[in-house]
């Protein structure tokens, strides 16, 4: 416990740290605009950011991993905003962190086996364009100073880790061009014009909602939709950081410290919030690895608010602007043009109907969600088609059955059999095939009866264990035809 202890908070301390300052920096911005997205004062997102970070830091499964105010949890939230106001925002957000922890103790998270790759795949090209797009206010048409600070982001973020490794490029071209911004009087929009920063800490309170069913009944149909949004998210972010960085993480640990995390900071006033690919991805490329990052992330973010929060304000869009398309670039999947290429057709379709859904929407959830639907339709697909080998033995017309006999396969198992034949013995031989289901039996029971009301006798043979089981269940044959037998 103590090693472990040690590697998760104190093995890369340096890193760690001047990668949280960075994606501090970067946090107050999105946090900012995810706030207005929602309809709510813009220290709303702010203190989520900073309660969920710090929080996220100590009850996570996924060291290095951040999480804060997000754009698809504030999409969710709009309609209960502009209907009820913000102590009903709070409520829901503390309710959809105790359906997250409920879903962590079920360990929900093992449903991520089921997510393709292909889903996968698209959901992080899909972050990555929506991450962009979220970026072009801030600079497309605006000035041509503006592309200036832009392009000179982009060569500072690309160039300055060939020469400097101790210090993060994008922390660099913060300090940097904020400092020439402002001695320059450079004409450029600045964090300061999305919207107001009070200085201030969150305090404790409870939300000014009556205890009551009708309370619950309002509350409810969001929590829950924010509760999987927000897992799925960072559910699908996790997996993400485990590759980039090469190690795992704790899954069922993650689902639940995310409850906890959106439980406390709906009592601080913060709006519910999930883990941020987007700010993930700056921190591990900027070497943060371990817990402190994140904490540091956090802390650093209301040191901002309340120490600095003059100067933060000053900080020119463009150059938060430009390190978040960095962030797009590297985020972005590159090889999956030649994946479209070479994968399977089926799995180049899910691909692009998850980012295609995902940009339409701006709902992340709606494109895995449907990735995943795509995905299991053509799984099915694949495996519905069933081989039915008619062979002469002797005296004996046999059916030789080969594949998957379930719901999506029976019709074309029945059409396969010649129910002309008369007074004939027919064996119909399972031994490559499994049956699944009810509708699977009701296609042998339909087989089978079709053969006796022409005086054929019938063996049914090779049914294995599970198969056999499911058969002597529920089939209808056996129980009315003395004649018949099963091997």
């Amino acid at each position: 416990m103590v090693e472990k202890i040690k590697h998760e908070w104190f093995s890369n301390i340096r890193a760690d740290m001047l990668s949280g300052i960075v994606v501090a920096l970067a946090l107050i911005p999105e946090a900012i605009a995810f706030s207005i997205i929602a309809g709510v004062d813009p220290m709303v997102g702010l203190y989520a950011s900073f309660c969920i970070a710090v929080i996220i830091a100590f009850v996570g499964g996924r060291p290095g991993m951040i999480s804060a105010a997000t754009g698809a949890m504030a999409l969710l939230m709009v309609p209960l905003v502009k209907e009820y106001g913000l102590n009903y925002l709070l409520a829901a957000t503390i309710l959809t962190g105790l359906i997250q922890v409920v879903f962590g103790m079920f360990k929900i998270a093992k449903l991520m086996k089921f997510i393709p790759r292909a889903v996968m795949i698209g959901f992080v090209n899909s972050l990555a364009i929506l991450i962009f797009l979220a970026q072009v206010p801030h600079f497309w048409g605006v000035s041509a100073l503006t592309y200036v600070f832009v392009g000179i982001t982009l060569l500072i973020v690309y160039i300055m880790p060939r020469f400097i490794k101790s210090v993060p490029a994008p922390l660099i071209a913060i300090v940097l061009l904020t400092i020439i911004s402002i001695y320059t009087g450079a004409d450029l929009r600045t964090v300061g014009d999305l919207g107001s920063i009070t200085q201030t800490l969150p305090s404790f309170f409870i939300p000014d909602v009556p205890f009551s069913w009708e309370t619950l009944k309002i509350i409810f149909p969001y929590s829950i939709a924010l509760a999987i949004v927000g897992l799925l998210e960072s559910l699908l972010t996790s997996s993400i950081v485990d590759d980039m960085t090469g190690t795992d993480s704790n899954k069922h640990k993650e689902s639940r410290g995310q409850g906890i995390a959106n439980i406390i900071n709906g009592f601080f006033g913060g709006m519910a919030g999930c883990a941020m690919i987007g700010q993930s991805v700056i921190n591990v490329k900027s070497g943060g690895r371990g817990r402190l990052s994140t904490l540091t992330a956090g802390l650093f973010l209301m040191f901002l608010i309340i120490v600095l929060g003059d100067l933060v304000v000053q900080i020119p869009m463009p150059v938060l602007a430009g390190i978040m398309i960095m962030v797009c670039i590297g985020t972005f999947d590159w090889s999956s043009f030649q994946y479209l290429l070479k994968a399977p057709r089926t799995d180049a379709i899910v691909m692009l109907a998850t980012v295609l859904i995902v940009v339409a929407t701006h709902d992340l959830s709606k494109g895995v969600i449907a990735g995943v639907i795509l995905s299991a339709i053509f799984f099915a697909a694949k495996i519905s088609t069933i081989k039915v080998k008619e062979q002469q033995k002797n005296s004996s017309i046999v059916f030789e059955v080969e594949g998957q006999l379930f719901f999506a396969s029976v019709e074309g198992f029945v059409e396969a059999f010649d129910f002309s034949v008369q007074s004939k013995d027919i064996v119909i031989d399972f031994s490559n095939a499994h049956i699944w289901d009810d509708s699977a039996v009701g296609a042998i029971d339909k087989v089978v009866l079709k053969y006796r009301e022409n005086r054929n006798n019938v063996m049914i043979k090779g049914l294995n264990s599970s198969s056999k089981r499911l058969v002597d269940k529920l089939a209808i044959y056996k129980k009315s035809n003395s004649k018949l037998s099963v091997h």
